[in-house]
Parts: structure tokens; sequence; C-alpha cells
């Protein structure tokens, strides 16, 4: 598989890196589609229905349980290779829709700039669009 990691989303989260009150990074990021896996006990029925995004968790050792989501196909593969399908999802439309527990957003996780945010963190910066 050869594609393209250096996407729009990626270059937010190296600029995020280097500045986490980058705002046009924010902005670019918030704008991106990213893949959320599908969990493997997903209801059928919620998935088919484009307005439901069953969402992944992973449970953090010590720490509070995050949703792990990407920015390509290659950083989906490196960190969970079993998974074998995904949903293709505006980051600010997961914003929108997301749940008032404390439940973090980790964007990209095991990459050089991964990006974890707080459920307050993902309503609040993510909902920018």
């Amino acid at each position: 598989m050869n594609e393209n990691t250096d996407t729009p989303a990626r270059q937010a989260l190296d600029a995020l890196a280097v500045d986490t009150e980058n705002t046009a990074a924010l902005d670019t990021l918030a704008q991106s589609d990213v893949l959320v896996p599908v969990p493997e006990d997903a209801n059928p029925e919620a998935t088919a229905d484009p307005a439901v995004v069953a969402l992944p968790i992973l449970e953090q050792p010590g720490g509070d349980p995050i949703v792990p989501v990407f920015t390509s196909e290659g950083e989906l593969a490196g960190v969970l290779p079993s998974v074998s399908r995904y949903r293709l999802v505006p980051l600010g439309a997961l914003a929108s829709q997301w749940p008032t527990e404390e439940l973090s957003l980790s964007i990209d996780p095991g990459s050089a700039h991964p990006l974890t945010l707080t459920s307050e963190g993902v309503r609040t910066l993510l909902a920018r669009t």
C-alpha cells in the first residue's frame, strides 16, 4: 500500500506538536476527515446509519478510556493491524456528538505527533466547524 501520509490533518498535528495554540492547525484538524475503527461488537444496524458512529473505546491502564482515530490507513494499521473496517468521519462531527462522560479522543496514537484531547477539549476545541 503506497499512500500519502502527509495529509492536511497530519500536517496540522505536526504543527500542534510545536504550538498547541495554533488556531489554523486546530481549524484544519476540526475540518478534516478521520478514520474511526468500527468496533467488532458494533450493532450492524447502527453501523449502517450514516448519522450514527459507534465509537471504539480502548481502556488505558490507570487512565481514562480513549477513542482512537487516525489520519490515514497507514496510521490505523500501525496501531490496530487487526481492524478490518473503519468509517471516514469529519472530526468536527464527532465533536458535536461527543458523549459527556470522561472519554478522551486520541488522534494517531502511536505516531510521532499524536494528539489526545479530554472530552471537554473535544467538544470545545474541535467543534470549530
